[in-house]
């Protein structure tokens, strides 16, 4: 696949409902409030974190979670108003970082606007063929008619996207977005569900409109590579990783990643994704904080090691880079753990937040670690060596689980500086020598 800026960027994601604090449920009646403009004062933590990317999560006027979107036009009032988030993204902009917004198309809230008119007009409704629409049926909250909604959550409403008067309205909207904020790029909620004609059409309005425009698609199952291809999006979200990240750690058992791994972007004929560049994580606005998953402490930072020395694109979730906590609920409530409300004055640099940087500044001056191939070169159930190499640098990633120091004897290196350690050179042909709970990054000499 050709490159893509965001190949080599690093990513922040915000949830901005949450971080912001704005209201769980929108009357649709209050004056807009600008909480957003306060994202304006992380902007210097993310710089020091080494961010180049900001992917925000809904932005939209909607119900409750953005996700039930009401007008893809206007900024959701409990987050301030258009010219708010413009300001917003201007100031990213200027200090370099791209902006990510989520492209929610897959279904709409009961408040949007096209949806309401159905509720009013019925049969008479223009809006009436935008939706899975059965006059003769029943809704469970008794529209005196059935919709399809998305998979069976009828406080989301399916849109039909094959409807073209829909599909230009949207169009119409994400050149809005282009326009007015000058966005880099779209995420798109529940890709994996969603009809490929539409996106096909999509991908092409956007790289049509902005050359570089970049779309990564929510897939959580499946080939990515049915997405994720030449004339499609450039990027999938790499559910197989982060689910094989912490197991492997929580288990002591680093065959389990290592085969995903090898199955992913090992080089291989029989490697599925060895051109592909996914988008990969340890926590999200979905799932519960990487501190919360990662049963021991000490294999936090070893987890952000991983994800900086793997193929792909690493990203990280608003406020796990310095270990706060969270865990997936249930019911109405489920999410709200995972998405709390944070202040610029409650941003902490910790340990953990060090060792994060540290690790975006080496990745982003390595082109083995940016743009490398990988290979495996040594692997028990607590130690794990894989090399990355491109443009003449080779680059081992040592991680060493356990509480224990292990010597591993590994074949073809030389010497190596560590590039998380004050590029000490270190000698490797008698062995790499793995402190407990460590990671490494050796730029190595060859024999």
């Amino acid at each position: 696949m050709n490159r893509s800026w965001a190949d080599s960027a690093v990513f922040y994601h915000i949830y901005p409902l949450g971080c912001c604090g704005g209201e769980r449920e929108n009357d649709f009646r209050e004056t807009p409030k600008n909480r957003i403009g306060v994202l304006k004062e992380w902007i210097p933590h993310l710089l020091r974190l080494g961010v180049d990317a900001l992917y925000f999560g809904p932005v939209f006027e909607s119900s409750r979670h953005g996700y039930d979107t009401a007008d893809y036009r206007k900024i959701d009032r409990r987050l301030g108003t258009n010219e708010d988030f413009s300001v917003l993204c201007d100031a990213l902009h200027a200090e370099g970082v791209r902006i990510v917004l989520d492209g929610v198309f897959n279904h709409v809230g009961r408040d949007f606007w096209a949806f309401q008119d159905v509720q009013k007009n019925r049969e008479r409704s223009p809006y009436k063929d935008w939706f899975s629409i059965h006059f003769g049926g029943e809704s469970p909250y008794h529209d005196g008619f059935f919709y399809e909604g998305w998979e069976g959550n009828y406080d989301l409403v399916k849109l039909n996207l094959k409807n073209t008067e829909l599909k230009n309205h949207l169009f119409d909207c994400v050149a809005a977005w282009m326009d007015e904020f000058r966005i880099d790029g779209l995420r798109l909620d529940v890709a994996y569900c969603m009809d490929k004609a539409f996106l096909n059409e999509l991908a092409s309005f956007c790289r049509l409109r902005r050359d570089g425009f970049w779309l990564l698609g929510e897939m959580i199952h499946g080939d990515y590579s049915s997405l994720a291809r030449p004339g499609l999006l450039q990027s999938a979200t790499n559910y197989e990783c982060y689910k094989g990240m912490f197991s492997s750690f929580n288990t002591k058992n680093f065959f389990e990643i290592s085969h995903s791994f090898d199955r992913q972007f090992g080089g291989h004929n029989w490697s599925l994704y060895n051109d592909l560049r996914l988008y990969n994580f340890l926590d999200n606005h979905d799932v519960s904080r990487v501190a919360s998953q990662i049963e021991n402490p000490y294999h936090l930072p070893l987890a952000y090691a991983m994800l900086f020395g793997m193929v792909g694109i690493p990203a990280l979730y608003y406020g796990s880079e310095w270990g706060i906590e969270g865990k997936k609920g249930s019911g109405s409530d489920a999410d709200y753990a995972i998405r709390p409300a944070i202040t610029p004055r409650e941003i902490q640099w910790s340990a953990l937040t060090e060792c994060i940087a540290v690790l975006a500044a080496v990745y982003k001056k390595s082109a083995a670690l940016r743009d490398g191939s990988y290979a495996k070169v040594y692997l028990t159930n607590k130690q794990f060596i894989f090399e990355r190499s491109a443009s003449g640098e080779t680059v081992l990633v040592a991680l060493n689980l356990s509480s224990q120091e292990h010597t591993a004897h590994i074949s073809g290196y030389k010497s190596g500086k560590d590039l998380l350690h004050e590029e000490k050179e270190t000698t490797l042909s008698e062995g790499v020598i793995m402190k407990p709970y460590s990671a490494s990054y050796y730029r190595v000499m060859t024999e």
